[in-house]
């Protein structure tokens, strides 16, 4: 498979930041139930292999979640400070659940599970998220040899539509990019 031809200017951007841990925290907005925006930070964690998708961990008992099952698109935007760039990265939102029995799907969220810190790990231990809190409900929990906890999922956003947006130059350099019904990307130079 050729990846989209969005995939290395990202890439080169995720490279050439590499040293600002901040720069693997872009935002995805989903939509609510109620047709409002819903804006938060993810931590991107790698590309699915042999693919243009990219890959997230989320809580399954997330607000986020609920708004994946209702309307299945969003829009990530990524801006890199030292190379000063922006991405918005718009596409299809599905989930990798301890329900799913496929067992590509299942090696793929082992393997984020595996990746993650002990730290990391005891987040999907904890009480549910945006429920009123309560003492005692953080108690930590040896989970360095653990399986995934059933609330730990993956999240995917499989693009659709890029804007590469290079804020260094005179002018300045705007790019748009697409896929076509047929799964290939087109790609146009815009005014910034």
């Amino acid at each position: 498979m050729s990846l989209a031809p969005w995939r290395s200017p990202l890439a080169r951007a995720l490279h050439r930041n590499r040293s600002k841990a901040y720069s693997r925290y872009p935002q995805l907005a989903t939509v609510a139930a109620d047709g409002r925006p819903a804006n938060r930070t993810v931590v991107f964690r790698d590309f699915l292999p042999d693919t243009d998708s990219l890959l997230f961990v989320t809580d399954v008992r997330s607000a986020k979640v609920q708004h994946i099952a209702q309307q299945p698109y969003g829009e990530l935007c990524w801006y890199f400070t030292k190379t000063r760039e922006q991405f918005r990265l718009n596409g299809h939102l599905s989930l990798i659940t301890a329900q799913d029995h496929d067992a590509a799907a299942g090696q793929i969220r082992q393997n984020l599970w595996d990746k993650l810190s002990t730290n990391g790990r005891q987040q999907f231990a904890w009480p549910n998220p945006g429920e009123p809190r309560t003492e005692g409900g953080y108690e930590p929990l040896d989970l360095a040899l653990s399986p995934p906890l059933s609330p730990f999922a993956v999240l995917i956003l499989a693009p659709e539509q890029v804007d590469h947006l290079e804020l260094r130059g005179e002018p300045q350099n705007r790019h748009q990019y697409w896929q076509t019904a047929d799964g290939g990307w087109r790609s146009q130079a815009i005014n910034p």
